[in-house]
């Protein structure tokens, strides 16, 4: 049986044609633009591909309320011309078969809960630090929603002694995404994180600030594991500092075995990018 999978981000939409061993036999990657101009070119890449049901994770915020009358739309998204846009219902019209709808990072988690370095978890986190901060959640083998979705970027820091940056969050100034995503990196020092790579106070105060967030979370959530993506994460130097100072940070107060053994707690995404999009052929097999 051939399922259809959708990662859609703010900048590109990549659609494929996968089987139920997460294996990807077609591809396609179409520019996000308006939906006007950007849902049918995806509408004709999966036409007569005899897909039996489609999974979409999606950029957001998301309604994911099955008893809400705008389940399945983009909702307060800044990018304007996707802001309340029906998307599943977009698809729903044009191809007529089940549709399985999640966020993109609960579809990351999905896809390395499946296939990935999570499949023995139960609960596990995976967080997305790259233009922005996301986390998908899953407790006890549940994807998380709620009200709405996690928002797990947008959790409130403390600032590291000495650090005056307001933050580049324009809701929350200090939060986890104003402190360590992408565009506070750059803001911050004035280059793009891919060329501060050599710059060690750069990583020392970012790996802080991404271990404060992760401390947070173990005493909250308590994942088994936590996997870290994002084109940030890319810089590897970064994963010893946070091992090292998320310990530091809990100060000993929790001991499993999973922090004696932080190497495998703390690890790395390992589906070479594709964990998304292979989550969401994962949402397209569930809903059937």
């Amino acid at each position: 049986m051939l399922y259809g999978g959708i990662e859609a981000g703010g900048t590109k939409m990549i659609c494929v044609v996968g089987n139920e061993n997460g294996e990807i036999l077609e591809r396609v990657t179409i520019p996000t633009k308006s939906p006007e101009e950007t849902i049918p070119a995806m509408v004709d890449f999966f036409k007569g591909k005899d897909i039996a049901s489609l999974g979409i994770a999606c950029f957001g915020p998301i309604d994911l309320n099955k008893e809400s009358k705008t389940y399945g739309f983009i909702t307060s998204t800044p990018k304007l011309e996707w802001r309340n846009y029906d998307i599943v219902g977009a698809f729903k019209k044009e191809l007529n078969i089940p549709i399985g709808f999640d966020t993109d990072v609960n579809g990351s988690l999905l896809g390395e809960i499946t296939w990935g370095c999570a499949r023995d978890k139960k609960n596990a986190l995976y967080i997305t630090i790259g233009t922005g901060i996301g986390g998908g959640v899953m407790t006890n083998g549940q994807l998380l929603h709620g009200m709405l979705h996690p928002e797990l970027g947008h959790i409130k820091l403390q600032p590291a002694e000495g650090d005056a940056y307001k933050g580049k969050c324009p809701y929350h100034g200090t939060c986890f995404e104003g402190m360590a995503s992408g565009p506070a990196i750059e803001d911050r020092w004035g280059k793009k994180a891919i060329e501060l790579a050599n710059k060690e106070e750069v990583w020392e105060l970012e790996s802080y600030y991404i271990a404060q967030a992760l401390c947070d979370f173990i005493v909250t959530l308590s994942p088994e594991i936590i996997i870290l993506g994002g084109g940030v994460m890319n810089q590897e130097q970064l994963f010893p500092l946070i091992r090292k100072k998320t310990l530091e940070q809990l100060s000993g107060y929790i001991k499993t075995k999973e922090l004696e053994n932080i190497e495998t707690y703390i690890v790395p995404a390992s589906l070479n990018g594709d964990q998304g999009i292979m989550g969401a052929v994962k949402l397209a097999i569930d809903v059937l």
